[in-house]
């Protein structure tokens, strides 16, 4: 049974239980019942399974107890007196609360299910319904709430950097802040590598970002994007009359970049013409625009990136070594999302936040165990760029419900890869653990004996570990 993370204090916009300095290591648990005897019922077997648990009657109690203390979970039933569940749960913009609240219905109904979970609701059940599977939900919950406060989490401490757009809290990852760390106060070049869709570009603005240069302007150039006839101009600018349709001069990107970071993506297409000019501004820190012969000095920074190796480039003569070590002062390389599934919960977090609210919706989705085994499965050769797009694929079709397999693109299923580290090579008691139980339960039908000898334990660890994070057949999982 996994507790709620520790969350981090310091900001107004921190939840109540937090910003009081309440442990938030122990499960705190609000029931709110008018049924005094099924409501301590449900207490005792909560705080039999760890948890600080407070019973209420009513749902003003639910708010006044949420203003003043904080609760990690909320057990709402449906019918309160005086404000009723779904009441409180549209008041929950405004109170500063990031507790999961799971509505439990006499009489529910596919409407009401789907009102209560768009409102912020984590679960929606019906009655009838024992303890055991209450505390099921949960203990998912709490799951799912020590994943968001991580997040949070990463992103104080990302922020608090200048890496705010950047999750990872991989050893991998971790190199990367560090090394953006110490090279982003100098004056140094820098090359990033990577596959396409890694996050290059970002890692390039937080260089920028935590640069003394974090005041000037940052100048995005995708080289491989505009014609190599039209690049040369765009970069260096030209005077009037010096080709066709130039009928004004104008500067050019390196220029607007003064002051600032001009970065160079897709550098590897870059033509040897537009090297050489380029490898006087990096060694003269001057710019000459077409047409003109006079050095204009400026100073700007180079972030380069590349999806492509350059060594080969350079072995085949279509790179120059002298602009080749120009631009790779520093490197930096992301590693590609399939050598860093620790990461996948996080990213799936932070990507639905993202995506829930471009598309004005109150909360992201839970993710199913189906979906989750997809996801931890599939070998991502288009990086966080294609998680992304993934998850708002998802969204669309699931329609405010829980992410299942059948929202993701196809092409999830049709190519999966199985996970490549054994389950000995996890962290104990983490998200991943969880995500590749679940997985290989998914993949062998909920046939223990199988899955247990696929992920190389016994039966007996397997039969505990579904029951330490809560795992049903197509129950959403996180």
């Amino acid at each position: 049974m996994a507790a709620t993370a520790r969350a981090a204090c310091g900001t107004s916009d921190e939840p109540r239980a937090v910003a009081a300095g309440r442990d938030t290591s122990v499960g705190t648990i609000l029931l709110a019942d008018p049924d005094a005897a099924g409501c301590g019922k449900l207490k005792d077997a909560l705080a039999g399974r760890g948890y600080v648990v407070r019973c209420v009657r009513d749902g003003q109690a639910v708010l006044d107890g949420l203003e003043r203390e904080g609760f990690d979970v909320v057990v709402l039933d449906q019918e309160l007196p005086k404000v009723s569940g779904l009441n409180v749960l549209g008041a929950l913009p405004a109170l500063r609360t990031d507790a999961k609240f799971i509505v439990v219905a006499t009489r529910g109904s596919v409407e009401s299910a789907v009102e209560a979970i768009k409102a912020g609701a984590t679960e929606y059940l019906e009655r009838p319904v024992d303890e055991s599977r209450v505390a099921r939900v949960v203990d998912r919950a709490l799951e799912e709430l020590s994943v968001s406060r991580e997040v949070a989490r990463v992103r104080r401490s990302a922020s608090e950097k200048g890496l705010s757009a950047i999750v990872g809290r991989t050893p991998a990852m971790q190199k990367v802040f560090r090394l953006v760390e110490r090279v982003a106060p100098t004056r140094a070049n820098v090359l990033v590598t990577g596959e396409t869709g890694t996050g290059k570009d970002l890692v390039a603005r937080a260089v920028h970002d935590l640069s003394p240069r974090s005041t000037g302007p940052f100048i995005a150039v995708n080289c491989s994007a505009i014609p190599s006839t039209l690049l040369e101009a765009e970069l260096f600018g030209h005077t009037r009359g010096s080709f066709t349709g130039a009928v004004q001069s104008r500067k050019g990107l390196i220029e607007e970049a003064a002051g600032g970071t001009l970065f160079l993506d897709e550098i590897s297409t870059l033509s040897e013409d537009v090297q050489v000019k380029l490898l006087r501004v990096l060694q003269e820190r001057v710019v000459e625009r077409v047409g003109d012969n006079r050095p204009r000095p400026v100073d700007v920074r180079v972030v380069s990136a590349t999806n492509r190796d350059l060594e080969t480039l350079l072995a085949s003569g279509r790179m120059r070594e002298d602009f080749f070590y120009r631009i790779k002062v520093v490197s930096l390389t992301i590693p590609p999302l399939r050598d860093r599934r620790e990461d996948i919960p996080l990213l799936i977090t932070h990507l639905l936040e993202k995506i829930a609210g471009r598309e004005g919706r109150t909360a992201p989705p839970v993710v199913s165990a189906d979906a989750m085994s997809l996801l931890m499965n599939h070998g991502w050769p288009g990086n966080v760029r294609e998680l992304e797009n993934a998850l708002e694929h998802a969204l669309v079709l699931s329609r405010g419900g829980a992410v299942r397999a059948e929202h993701l693109p196809p092409e999830l299923s049709a190519h999966a890869t199985p996970i490549r580290r054994d389950i000995d090579e996890v962290p104990k008691h983490s998200d991943e653990e969880r995500a590749m139980i679940a997985a290989a339960l998914t993949a062998t039908g909920w046939n223990r004996s199988r899955a247990a000898r696929n992920l190389g334990i016994n039966r007996t660890t397997l039969w505990r570990k579904i029951r330490e994070y809560g795992l049903e057949p197509d129950e959403p999982a996180r």
